[in-house]
């Protein structure tokens, strides 16, 4: 893959996480009183479900990070455990890829 391409797809993949990242968090809908339970239940749920979500683009974000730092190294597009290439289709679907699809499957879950 020539790199204008993937700078191109990493940097979409990096705006479209950031933008995740700064829509988290819920907003409050007003005051509640000391015996609405419901509201607080929905809350903490709401603030629990934005936490993982947030542990999750945060990952997504050091997997960026970790594909442009191969980039300017001259490995991207190289399975960081065997060295070959990695198909061109498969870095289009997922620019942060790191290992070829065989290698993939092949890694216990």
């Amino acid at each position: 893959m020539e790199s204008a391409r993937a700078e191109e797809l990493l940097a979409a993949e990096r705006a479209r996480i950031e933008r995740a990242l700064a829509q988290l968090g819920h907003q409050e809908s007003g005051e509640l009183s000391d015996d609405d339970a419901a509201d607080r239940a929905s809350d903490l749920y709401q603030d629990e479900l934005d936490e993982g979500l947030s542990g999750d683009l945060r990952e997504e974000l050091a997997a960026i990070e970790r594909a442009e730092a191969r980039l300017r190294d001259g490995t991207y597009g190289l399975s960081i455990e065997s060295g070959k290439p990695i198909p061109d289709e498969r870095l289009e679907a997922r620019p942060t890829a790191e290992l070829t699809i065989e290698e993939e499957r092949a890694r216990p879950t």
